[in-house]
């Protein structure tokens, strides 16, 4: 009588473990069923089973996934019909979702794949298989679902006592022993910014400062608008732990005292263009929109307080978009620049070939204009500069200069050709008197 052939089925072993404690030990949790796996593949040899040797260990995953490295490679193998059986130790290891688990048998069907599990035996190609399966990941995924809530009401306990419960550490601590711990040296830079924002009263104006001194967060990178909002408003840094925005007192330090957070929030607590309005009044900037770095990129202005002196700057836009490394020039003194501008604009109004210059195009569009007009009224505003408003000071730098490059070796200052004429223009028309009294 002859032998029936027996047609031989490629059988892959996968296992998981969600955690990754005792995954280092010689003989561990994947070992364990692995090696039942294939104890039930070798009593199934009669039947053609063979065990493929390829591994599929996911350690230290979760089976609320299907994102799994060896799992995603056993359904890669799968797809290029490499596998003909899928054993596992029990089904959860595969999946603990009812829908997860629905993807995965949608793939063996569609690939001729049966389903093995060694500890709980059924088969998936009949009706009674498949009902058996969906009962047992219903409970599966029950199981889980009351896991994570357990889980959840563990968080929300533990935070109602203070205690930190991981995540992103904020700059000025550390973790120690599972507790935040205040960081001395990172602690004094958040109290500074908290200071400071205090003074200036603007987040846009205190963040052009940081970059220009080259302020950096917790991982060493210069601080942007939204990373000094969110230090401002972490309720960390008044000793209190928050949890779904109910704040608890914590068991950390407090950095900042309540006394200063409570200023700071006041000012948040106004409108932000109220500020800007506020903040630009306080800080006029003679050369803002005419100032540019050596890589062409405007610099803008921003200023810093210390003590009750206020220093100003125009920082390169380089620095503030990218690093500090991104422009030769970060930044630049705006006194100093400002000085130098206005000393250029001073010298060109008394400067002989300059008003005859001037004369010569503004006769074009004034009538009856000599060359004294324009030298009576050019040296009239040279010595009323310092009596001018910081408004009226600035239109005269816009109607006059062109623009400013800053470079390593200096600054390059241009004027308007047209600039004078039109001043010259505007001089008369306050002054007519003048022009006829010459």
């Amino acid at each position: 009588m002859k032998k029936p052939i027996v047609r031989k089925l490629r059988c892959a072993v996968y296992t998981r473990k969600s955690s990754e404690e005792g995954l280092e030990q010689e003989f561990n949790s994947l070992d364990a069923q692995r090696e039942a796996c294939e104890a039930y593949i070798a009593s199934q040899k009669p039947e053609g089973w063979v065990l493929v040797p390829n591994h599929y260990d996911d350690g230290g995953i979760s089976g609320a996934t299907l994102d799994r490295p060896a799992l995603q490679r056993l359904l890669a193998d799968i797809e290029a019909h490499h596998v003909d059986v899928v054993v596992v130790y029990k089904i959860d290891r595969l999946s603990r979702a009812l829908m997860d688990f629905a993807k995965l048998v949608e793939v063996f069907d569609r690939n001729s794949v049966t389903f093995v599990s060694v500890t709980q035996s059924f088969n998936t190609t009949t009706s009674m298989g498949r009902l058996t399966l969906n009962i047992l990941l219903s409970f599966a995924q029950f199981e889980r679902e009351v896991i994570g809530e357990r889980i959840r009401d563990k968080f929300a306990a533990s935070r109602k006592k203070g205690m930190w419960m991981g995540g992103f550490v904020p700059l000025g601590y550390i973790v120690k022993d599972r507790k935040l711990v205040v960081n001395e040296g990172e602690a004094k830079r958040v109290r500074m910014i908290f200071e400071r924002f205090v003074k200036v009263g603007s987040a846009t104006a205190l963040v052009r400062a940081l970059c220009a001194e080259g302020i950096a967060g917790k991982q060493g990178k210069l601080v942007d608008k939204g990373y000094v909002y969110k230090l401002l408003n972490n309720r960390v840094y008044i000793g209190q732990a928050v949890h779904k925005g109910t704040a608890y007192p914590g068991e950390h330090q407090a950095i900042v005292s309540q006394a200063l957070w409570d200023k700071v929030h006041s000012i948040l607590a106004e409108s932000p263009r109220t500020r800007a309005r506020q903040t630009r009044a306080q800080t006029p900037a003679l050369l803002k929109g005419l100032i540019f770095g050596p890589t062409g990129r405007a610099m803008t202005p921003a200023h810093t307080r210390r003590g009750d002196k206020l220093y100003r700057y125009y920082v390169s836009t380089d620095v503030l978009k990218r690093d500090g490394d991104a422009c030769p020039v970060r930044r630049v003194p705006a006194a100093e620049i400002e000085g130098a501008v206005i000393d250029q604009v001073r010298g060109v109004l008394r400067s002989p070939e300059i008003i005859v210059r001037t004369w010569r195009r503004a006769r074009q569009s004034i009538d009856d204009l000599s060359e004294n007009d324009v030298r009576i009224a050019l040296e009239r505003l040279d010595p009323l500069w310092d009596e001018l408003f910081p408004a009226e000071q600035a239109r005269i730098v816009q109607l006059l200069v062109e623009r400013v490059d800053i470079s390593a070796e200096g600054a390059d200052i241009r004027l308007r050709t047209q600039g004078l004429t039109n001043l010259v223009a505007d001089l008369s028309a306050v002054q007519p008197g003048a022009r006829r009294a010459a």
